[in-house]
């Protein structure tokens, strides 16, 4: 028994050096790695997690930090920034993987501090090292393109970008005015030095009132939010804006005289623009050393991308957050039912509104809305058009908002006087692409109207004016621009939405004339009739006007003036289309209508295309009318590019 005894002391006392020594194979009896599986979901978390994603480290950095035998626990705490400067002090790790890990780090540390000139200096250490990843690492972005890795540093990027140039525009909102207009200041112990060329503000605007991260809206109201991937901030400069409304009543009279009428447009007061900062430079070193930093502002109508260190990088784009801004703010809801009941805070002549800044090579989509409506009748159609690459590159928008009480002669000759004006600002020569090719869109009302500007009149108007008004035939001859015309030029094709060009019952029916009473025309309106009918007169007498029909009267189908313009013969010029609507598929199509218009008045011989669809009145909000006319648009912009090729 002595000996198996003393044998187990010897091989006790021979493994005890490999206990003390730590061998973890002995120690814990098992392999040195273990596998497990983890839930799909799970695993891409963990792949594509990071500090903006899930409020912690990315696994990569995380892995970086433990490779750089560096406290894991105390990095994970942005406290401080001894963690990154650590690491950028590490030789032994590879440059993308310090460079990724050290944008994370100054990320992770600007978002746990108070806004203030500390927390900009980290922001602006964070777009330090991501842009030298981007652009000065081991490898290209080209490179790089399929890497989670690459997307995560750029939405480090553009995040920090999006803060750092809010942040900049608040420093500079609060500086004295003398200094507020240089283009080059010290912030957080850098020197910010400004570009802002490649800006497009509306009007002579040189700095926004509003600056506003397009990431930090969210909108109800709208089916789709178009935006493009790529580098760069993506913001909304909310520009001043003059409310538009009729001239203030003032003792029974308008306040403003007739040669102070406000310009007939105007450029939408919330542009998106993509916002790049540049750390100087021209090497790694000197990136990484560097205390100066390059605002550059981009207009993504017209940039899609840039040249930047010899690669060719996409911009990021927000198409919505600008137009979604401008409707949440412009009430135009409110408005228009003022304009129609003519009351003070209405707008009482039409309004020109250009979606982007004016764009000599884009052709020009004119827009004109229904009765009782705004430019909120095209928030669809106009949002899904400048979401669309094709024809976003094509096409420029116009919203006409005019006041939908007036008689449709009178909306029609001004709607072609503001038109005619803001083409001849824009384009005085009349050289340009924009001022060819015109594509009309009107609804409803706007599409009575819209067919009035592609057709010639004759004598018709003038006649039904001296039978069926008082006026005295030197009054008439003063109006008569107003009911002769000719197409309007330029214009090649027109889209008739829900149209009632032979007038609708409902108009004089019951409703419609109960409508109709409560319509009033704003004084200035009247003021400025009764100074055209007689600009001799001592004091212009509006009540001697006698009953004006109003736009109501007009589109009652057994209205004189609507029949009349009816029968107006379209341009050979224009091709045109129709869409339909069809309130009930059960009904035969001869007899049917939207619940206003009835389709014997909506149709139009002669049209290109005519597409019906099962929808109420207000189709022209309907995914399968945005689809059609989406599909005109670019059959025409094939037709002119044919055509052009061919000359």
């Amino acid at each position: 028994m002595r000996f198996p005894q003393a044998c187990l002391l010897i091989t006790c006392a021979a493994l005890a050096p490999l206990l003390l020594g730590g061998c973890s194979i002995l120690r814990e009896f098992g392999p040195v790695v273990e596998v497990h599986t983890l839930p799909t979901r799970e695993a891409i978390e963990l792949k594509r997690g990071d500090i903006l994603t899930r409020g912690k480290l990315s696994d990569a950095t995380v892995q970086t930090i433990r490779v750089a035998a560096l406290d894991e626990q105390a990095c994970a705490k942005p406290i401080s920034s001894e963690c990154a400067e650590a690491l950028a002090t590490v030789t032994g790790v590879a440059t993308d993987r310090r460079l990724a890990a050290l944008s994370e780090l100054w990320l992770a540390q600007a978002q746990a501090m108070k806004p203030g000139s500390a927390q900009q200096a980290a922001w602006l250490e964070t777009i330090r090292y991501a842009y030298a990843y981007l652009f000065l690492g081991d490898h290209t972005p080209g490179e790089r393109a399929f890497e989670d890795r690459q997307t995560q540093v750029r939405d480090w990027y553009n995040y920090a970008v999006e803060h750092a140039a809010t942040g900049m525009f608040e420093v500079r909102q609060q500086m004295p005015t003398q200094l507020s207009d240089q283009t080059s200041w010290n912030i957080a112990g850098w020197e910010l030095k400004l570009d802002m060329r490649g800006a497009r503000l509306p009007g002579s605007t040189a700095v926004p009132a509003e600056l506003l991260p397009a990431s930090s809206l969210s909108f109800r109201g709208l089916r789709s939010l178009y935006r493009r991937d790529g580098f760069g901030a993506e913001l909304v400069a909310v520009i001043p804006d003059e409310p538009l409304t009729s001239a203030p009543i003032r003792d029974g009279r308008p306040a403003a005289k007739r040669n102070q009428q406000p310009l007939p447009w105007s450029e939408m007061p919330a542009p998106s623009m993509t916002v790049l900062l540049h750390p100087d430079g021209d090497d790694l070193d000197s990136v990484l050393h560097t205390r100066t930093v390059r605002l550059t502002v981009h207009d993504p109508y017209v940039e899609s991308a840039i040249m930047l260190r010899g690669q060719r990088v996409p911009l990021a784009a927000n198409f919505t957050a600008g137009y979604g801004v401008w409707l949440a703010r412009a009430k135009f809801n409110k408005q228009s039912l003022r304009s129609l009941l003519g009351r003070e805070g209405g707008i009482d002549r039409p309004h020109v509104y250009l979606m982007q800044p004016y764009d000599p090579n884009r052709r020009i989509i004119v827009m004109l809305h229904g009765l009782a409506s705004s430019p909120e009748a095209w928030v669809e159609l106009a949002n899904e058009i400048l979401g669309d690459e094709a024809l976003r590159q094509h096409y420029q928008i116009w919203q006409v908002y005019y006041p939908t009480n007036m008689p449709i002669a009178l909306n029609h000759a001004m709607i072609r006087r503001a038109l005619g004006d803001t083409l001849a600002h824009f384009d005085p020569s009349g050289q340009a692409p924009a001022s060819s090719d015109l594509v009309l869109v009107g609804h409803s009302m706007g599409g009575v109207i819209a067919r009035l500007m592609v057709s010639s009149t004759d004598q018709s108007l003038v006649q039904l004016a001296a039978d069926h008004s008082r006026l005295t035939p030197q009054q008439i001859k003063r109006i008569d621009p107003m009911l002769r015309f000719e197409p309007f030029p330029h214009v090649s094709r027109a889209i008739f939405i829900a149209a009632p060009h032979r007038g609708t019952s409902v108009a004089g029916g019951r409703l419609g004339r109960w409508m109709a009473g409560f319509i009033r025309f704003p004084v200035t309106v009247l003021e400025e009739l009764a100074h055209t009918l007689a600009p001799n007169a001592a004091a212009s007498s509006h009540e001697s006007l006698g009953h004006i029909p109003n736009s109501v009267d007009n589109l009652d189908e057994n209205d004189p003036f609507v029949r009349a313009a009816a029968d107006f013969p379209i341009s050979a010029q224009v091709r045109y289309h129709s869409i339909v609507a069809q309130a009930n598929a059960d009904v035969a199509l001869d007899d049917s209508d939207d619940g206003l218009v009835p389709y014997r008045s909506a149709h139009l011989p002669g049209a290109q295309s005519e597409k019906v669809i099962i929808s109420g009145h207000s189709v022209q909000q309907n995914a399968a009318a945005i689809l059609e006319i989406q599909r005109i648009l670019k059959d025409d912009m094939t037709q002119q590019e044919e055509q052009q090729g061919g000359r």
